[in-house]
């Protein structure tokens, strides 16, 4: 347990089983990529996640190109087309997996990478903190929130996009499309796969975010919440007090463990 207030986190992925070790890697950045039949189709709809996360650049002060950005879980890149021409600002990121965007021309983009959102310098400060499709996968997702809103310089936001994990509509798209390609082509249950990825449900995610933020603005593409694909949620006012009083409970526990 690392917090009074998140007693599930930090939480343990599953381990997955021999069969799925093989291919996990090749598949996972096919995945991100839309490399697959149904991957392809899928992407077609996270554009809408893509656009969420983008619309402060289209209007209002940052639509001139000079904001400072920080995405975590940049993963291959995928989401730096839609923030639009590099007309100027600074585009940092938070991916550990390299592989996944060593070697791409996107790079050039960015001006920091790091691996954890704990290893930025305590000064740096950014005018939103983005993320796409990365929170339901973090094990430590109070952490990663708490260290991120004490880098939003003041009237900055956090937007957030993720997939409706755990509604009915978010398990039925993924059954009848990813789930039964992968069945198809090797033999295996994408349910495994998923429950090694996607460790948070949207409700622990929305619940977390309200927690840190003062003001939460959500949207989902889909009837609601609960039957949708996916949600944006756009944070504004962080509580620094809340922020410090996890992070503290999180280095005592951290401390405890060893």
């Amino acid at each position: 347990m690392g917090s009074r207030c998140f007693p599930a986190f930090p939480k343990a992925r599953p381990v997955l089983p021999e069969a799925f070790k093989s291919l996990y890697e090749r598949y996972y950045i096919a995945n991100r990529e839309g490399q697959t039949t149904a991957t392809t189709g899928a992407k077609a709809l996270e554009a809408w996640m893509h656009r969420k996360v983008s619309e402060d650049l289209v209007r209002g002060p940052l639509s001139r190109g000079t904001a400072r950005t920080l995405e975590i879980g940049a993963g291959t890149l995928n989401h730096v087309r839609h923030e639009g021409p590099p007309v100027g600002g600074a585009y940092d990121i938070v991916e550990p997996f390299r592989a996944l965007f060593e070697g791409s021309e996107l790079m050039s983009r960015v001006r920091d990478q790091y691996d954890d959102v704990g290893a930025i310098a305590g000064e740096v400060k950014y005018d939103r903190i983005i993320s796409i499709a990365t929170f339901e996968h973090l094990l430590d997702l109070p952490r990663v929130i708490a260290i991120a809103a004490r880098h939003l310089d003041e009237g900055a936001t956090m937007r957030v996009a993720i997939p409706s994990e755990g509604s009915i509509a978010w398990r039925l798209g993924w059954t009848l499309t990813t789930g039964l390609e992968f069945r198809l082509k090797y033999g295996l249950d994408y349910g495994v796969l998923m429950r090694h990825e996607h460790v948070n449900s949207w409700r622990e995610i929305r619940r977390a975010l309200e927690h840190f933020f003062v003001d939460v603005k959500a949207s989902a593409f889909g009837l609601s919440a609960g039957l949708s694909f996916y949600q944006f949620y756009e944070c504004r006012s962080p509580s620094l007090t809340r922020c410090e009083a996890l992070l503290d409970e999180w280095t005592a526990h951290d401390a405890a463990a060893r």
